[in-house]
């Protein structure tokens, strides 16, 4: 099986497409960020993480978890996509200090080129968005 992703998205149907568009990777869903808490169990080799989960509101939105995992040294190695309908995704990517981002809906192509390109730089080239 190929590397492993963490996905976290509070919508079933995103994360049900999520998992059959990256069926040839192991792909791991959660509906919430509490997995985030036990990252060492779970070891991803990268995180696919929505900005906003429905439990934002006493957790934290999904830049502010991407700026925790990429300024923690034992997290800041994995990969994170930030995915989002808002218009302005890029700027919360980039707040949050994520490797990528997409917006919602995004096509099959985007998401493998990006997971692609964060797993495989050297293969794929610079991640493009």
């Amino acid at each position: 099986m190929g590397a492993k992703i963490l996905v976290i998205d509070d919508d079933k149907s995103v994360r049900d497409i999520i998992v059959y568009i990256l069926k040839n990777f192991e792909v791991v869903a959660f509906e919430d960020s509490k997995i985030l808490k036990s990252l060492d169990k779970c070891k991803p080799d990268l995180i696919i993480l929505d900005n906003w989960l429905t439990e934002w509101a006493s957790d934290a939105t999904g830049e502010q978890l991407s700026r925790e995992l990429k300024s923690n040294p034992v997290t800041s190695h994995i990969p994170v996509i930030l995915i989002s309908a808002v218009s302005n995704v890029k700027e919360i990517a980039a707040a949050g200090l994520a490797d990528a981002y997409l917006h919602k809906p995004f096509d099959r192509k985007s998401l493998v080129g990006t997971v692609e390109n964060l797993l495989h730089p050297m293969e794929f080239g610079p991640v493009v968005n």
